[in-house]
């Protein structure tokens, strides 16, 4: 688990950058591969996004890593400034941090944070990719709204706790093994002092 602010960031820009990459993979290829295909008549998908000059996002196309940049962006700020404040404190609420297994403790982390990420992303994709072409319309946001976390949740919640902080916390572990194993022998160091 990240002990001060600077791990907090890493460990946000770690899940972030695994989770935006996850979730473009999963909506251009699992949601709308077919569909993409069936448009342009490609037989692959990639080949679907490059015939049709890119991924319709604010109304324009724009190529693939422009879309994951974007949404990089905004899940991070969200992640820092929302996701793992508020999942934080929500496990605390039903779940006492020193008392409770770890496993459990982090599992609840993890539930609250798809639980408020997914909705507020998928609001914010229901922006990105909205169909402005055809006009703007407030139900039709709100349906489409409701469509992504309908598709998205499900695979928020396997993804990131079979797969994603699994291995986040794994590659976080070995990035800050070495400076926690220090903290360890300095604490170690300092009580046997305390005790002469």
């Amino acid at each position: 688990m990240p002990k001060n602010q600077f791990q907090r960031m890493v460990f946000a820009f770690l899940t972030v950058l695994v989770t935006v990459h996850a979730y473009v993979f999963y909506s251009l290829y699992v949601v709308n591969g077919t569909t993409l295909m069936q448009v342009t008549g490609s037989n692959s998908v990639l080949r679907a996004i490059n015939e049709q000059g890119g991924i319709s996002m604010f109304g324009h196309m724009l190529p693939i890593w422009a879309v994951v940049l974007i949404e990089f962006v905004f899940a991070y700020g969200l992640e820092c400034s929302i996701g793992s404040p508020c999942s934080f404190k929500l496990a605390c609420k039903n779940f006492e941090l020193g008392k409770t297994h770890p496993v459990i403790f982090e599992t609840a982390v993890i539930c609250a944070t798809v639980g408020i990420m997914c909705p507020v992303m998928s609001f914010l994709a229901a922006w990105f990719y909205y169909p402005y072409y055809a006009g703007f319309n407030l139900l039709t946001l709100l349906a489409n709204w409701l469509k992504l976390v309908c598709f998205n949740l499900p695979f928020a919640f396997f993804s990131q706790l079979f797969f994603i902080q699994p291995l986040i916390r794994t590659v976080f572990g070995l990035l800050f093994r070495e400076k926690a194993v220090e903290e360890e022998k300095e604490t170690a160091g300092i009580s046997a002092l305390g005790g002469i």
